[in-house]
């Protein structure tokens, strides 16, 4: 498992850490007859306990039945890879290609009632257009150099705006007008993907706003993230996506986002942006 800047993942690593722990605690054992059981140094039983070396599923195992407490093994198993999704970088998402990723996030976006979405670099996937999609996900598998499958992620992708026209969904979604004008792809797809966006604007489930580059800046420019009925934030990087479950950081990204919305326009001024890209195409 990677190291995550993000203190939620860094808070329930330190979590796992203690409960094997008070395991070893509770099985009367000093950390190196622990050691001795499972075959290891007690440098690794020390780093382990210390949340610095993530354990893998034999080292909860060989812990566990070090502690005559096998029965417990697999529900901390399951923790530990919880804790291990909370930051996963990209190569390692997409290794066998895209389309499994899109796929858990339809499973996601189906649960959430409530979606606060930010994006200075490109429209959100369940916005875009096939052939705007296609462009972005040969540009980002090029980029990584992972398995090309984008015929099918792009399938995927696209699913998730069905959820825009079922019930009990709601989309609040806040874009830089720089997504409006990057050529992320050719001008015809750039230029469907724009004619989309003017399209779905009319959506109740769909709030679209757009923060112009004239805006005075109280917020600035963020990576790309996206809150999930405010209980979870999933934060895109160049090299890894971040789920953030913390409290305190989801505050933060709640404050952020609400100092980005009050800099966004709406509806006929929203358009207006949206028409003048179109306009630049020609």
């Amino acid at each position: 498992m990677t190291a995550s800047p993000s203190s939620s993942a860094q808070a329930a690593r330190a979590a796992l850490a203690v409960r094997l722990q008070h395991m070893r605690k509770d099985a009367g054992l000093s950390g190196k007859e622990l050691s001795a059981r499972c075959g290891w140094h007690p440098a690794k039983t020390t780093r382990i306990q210390k949340g610095d070396a993530p354990p893998s599923d034999t080292d909860i195992r060989a812990w566990c039945a070090a502690c005559d407490a096998d029965d417990q093994a697999d529900d901390l198993i399951a923790t530990a890879r919880a804790v291990d999704s909370m930051y996963m970088e990209w190569r390692r998402l997409h290794k066998d290609g895209m389309r499994k990723v899109q796929q858990d996030w339809f499973d996601l976006h189906q649960q959430t009632r409530i979606c606060r979405v930010y994006l200075s670099n490109v429209p959100p996937g369940f916005l875009q257009t096939p052939a705007f999609a296609t462009a972005l996900m040969n540009q980002i598998t090029t980029f990584q150099g992972t398995p090309n499958d984008v015929a099918e992620a792009v399938a995927a992708r696209v699913a998730r705006s069905r959820f825009l026209y079922e019930g009990g969904h709601r989309y609040v979604v806040l874009i830089e007008e720089s997504v409006l004008r990057f050529r992320t792809a050719d001008p015809e797809a750039m230029r469907g993907q724009l004619r989309h966006l003017l399209a779905v604007m009319p959506l109740a489930s769909l709030s679209l706003g757009i923060i112009p580059f004239t805006a005075q800046r109280t917020v600035w420019p963020l990576e790309a993230f996206y809150v999930h009925d405010d209980t979870m934030a999933v934060v895109e990087t160049l090299t890894a996506e971040i789920k953030v479950t913390q409290p305190r950081e989801l505050a933060d990204y709640a404050k952020a986002f609400a100092g980005l919305a009050k800099m966004a326009v709406y509806g006929d001024d929203a358009r207006a942006l949206i028409t003048a890209a179109i306009d630049a195409l020609e």
